[in-house]
């Protein structure tokens, strides 16, 4: 039995539910039963409450059993920001069944991959994307339904890709108004495999990372925590929801907390400050390339105080404008250390200042962290740069494994330790630090150099908008790496490669110095904002490479 929304002025404290039921349709009719009618998510104009959100679900989840969909089958959605979005993950869920959100971006052979990995028995559809299956091949997997989101499904057969073009056709609103027969309604487990979300796959095929009812609710409890959510925030949500720190940490974080979510479809530097301004937003994330975007907009009369923003969680903080963006807009900035497979292992101290690429204390109730030799995994002593190794404590809290790729499985959990990937090391304190992806360790001159650290100089450069540091094989490096710097202009600026570099010598060791420069139009980056460095380093030297040795400019010893 639900309630009505809580009365004004009244206080409710969302309650914690039992380790028993930690999924999230129970963590949803518990918020549906405490707070009612209250508002939960606001996206593209719709609105929703906590409990017309577990209603809608219900309707679909019992609209999806008529489909055929079973525990274990997989659903797939190539699906903008919207509230049908969040009410076919949750009804996909009540059904015992796995939600496959894809990257709205895909076609062709990327988005191929994904539909036969997964192997959906459903496909859920924005119209306006239909498109991207034109040149997707489905021969062999067995999708039975195509379900039409933001439209009625009355596509006609013609206008029909043929990857989809053999099942049967519904509109959206078929399954959300379907009458609701609670024999439809399974009862989800904390360790049911819920969700299988893909890696960017910068570095080959994306992989699909299984994860459990339990790891999402973690996921949601852990940021919640972490940013002190109580139900009188509002969050703004501008990063796509096939992306867990959107889905995860933000959306499922507030049906934690019992607050209020404004989304839109995407992040916009220049509609940011207004956005959170008309919303009223107090909390949001930013990713990647995000916050150093904000901090470098021109300043604004509403930076500090023409908004009620009071935290935002970021990553990665730079050192050059960490402090000075709390500073400027009066915010605290929160860091943490995760992935989509792991969860979020550390968050940083509120009562610590900020500490660019300091991730925090490691939650030790739910994971054991070491900093390791990514050669022997043996752990290494603080202050020591290693790869960060991740085990559970705690039951189906963690992924539990890559869909049909046992191998990749297999590798990531060599000698009983998740290896994440990521170059880190703990203080003395004890705080986890991340300094790289391993993978982006430029090794040059016997020294090994954070692509990270050479970035922060280079996009400190006036000239400069942004740029990307990689390690590229030429012959004469001995085995090793010359380091390349892939950059994008100011608009209307000029980069002048031999000033860049005078620029490097007096801001960076001599051999973290680009031998490189190459300026490009904009750098390709995956949905959650990261540079895809693979490409670049496949590049290679290019006939627009300019090379500072062939100019004549020697590196004086300091």
């Amino acid at each position: 039995m639900t309630t009505d929304a809580p009365a004004a002025g009244t206080t409710v404290v969302p309650s914690e539910p039992p380790r028993s039921d930690w999924t999230l349709p129970e963590l949803l009719r518990r918020r549906a039963n405490e707070l009612g009618d209250a508002e939960f998510v606001s996206a593209e104009g719709e609105s929703i409450s906590f409990r017309g959100l577990d209603e809608a679900s219900d309707r679909v989840a019992t609209a999806l059993g008529r489909l055929g969909v079973q525990p274990g089958d997989r659903v797939l959605a190539l699906a903008l920001n919207s509230v049908a979005f969040l009410v076919a993950m949750l009804a996909t869920h009540k059904r015992r069944a796995i939600f496959t959100p894809i990257n709205t971006e895909l076609k062709g052979s990327f988005l191929e991959h994904q539909v036969r990995n997964s192997d959906p028995r459903v496909v859920l559809v924005d119209a306006e994307l239909l498109d991207a299956f034109t040149l997707v091949d489905t021969n062999g997997v067995g999708i039975e339904h195509t379900v039409i989101i933001g439209g009625d499904g009355d596509v006609p057969v013609g206008s029909r890709p043929a990857a989809l073009a053999a099942t049967r056709w519904h509109g959206w609103d078929e399954l959300a108004a379907t009458a609701v027969d609670p024999s439809a309604l399974l009862r989800a487990e904390p360790s049911d495999v819920c969700t299988i979300m893909y890696t960017s796959g910068t570095t080959g095929p994306a992989k699909g990372v299984l994860l459990p009812q339990a790891h999402l609710v973690l996921f949601a409890k852990g940021a919640a925590e972490a940013t002190a959510l109580t139900p009188a925030d509002r969050y703004y949500v501008c990063m796509p929801f096939f992306h867990a720190n959107a889905l995860f940490m933000q959306i499922y974080a507030c049906l934690w907390a019992g607050c209020a979510a404004t989304v839109v479809k995407r992040f916009s530097v220049g509609a940011w400050l207004d956005d959170v301004i008309d919303c009223g937003a107090t909390a949001t994330n930013a990713l990647g390339v995000m916050p150093e975007f904000i901090y470098r907009r021109p300043p604004d009369p509403r930076d500090r105080g023409g908004h009620r923003l009071t935290r935002i969680m970021a990553v990665p903080i730079g050192e050059e404008w960490g402090a000075p963006f709390e500073e400027r807009f009066g915010v605290r900035l929160v860091q943490g250390f995760g992935m989509t497979e792991i969860n979020m292992v550390a968050y940083s101290d509120p009562a610590d200042p900020v500490i660019p690429g300091c991730a925090g204390r490691v939650l030790e109730e739910f994971f054991e962290v070491i900093v390791a030799d990514p050669d022997t995994d043996e752990a290494l002593p603080p202050d020591t740069v290693g790869e960060i190794l991740v085990r559970p404590r705690q039951p189906f809290c963690f992924n539990v494994g890559y869909f049909k790729m046992d191998d990749k499985t297999v590798e990531a959990w060599r000698n009983l330790w998740f290896h994440t990937g990521d170059a880190g090391r703990f203080d003395a304190e004890g705080r986890l630090h991340f300094v790289d992806r391993l993978k982006d360790r430029i090794r040059r001159r016997g020294e090994n150099i954070s692509s990270y650290e050479i970035e922060q100089v280079l996009n400190n450069h006036p000239a400069v908008f942004e740029s990307a540091a990689v390690g590229v094989k030429v012959a004469g490096a001995g085995g090793e790496e010359e380091i390349k710097a892939v950059l994008v202009a100011e608009p209307g600026a000029t980069i002048d490669p031999a000033e860049l570099i005078a620029f490097c010598v007096e801001r960076m060791p001599r051999f973290a110095v680009p031998r490189y420069v190459e300026v490009v139009d904009a750098l390709d980056k995956t949905p959650s904002g990261k540079v895809r460095k693979q490409s670049l380093r496949g590049d290679g030297i290019t006939p627009a490479t300019w090379d500072r040795e062939a100019a004549g400019i020697q590196l004086r010893r300091s």
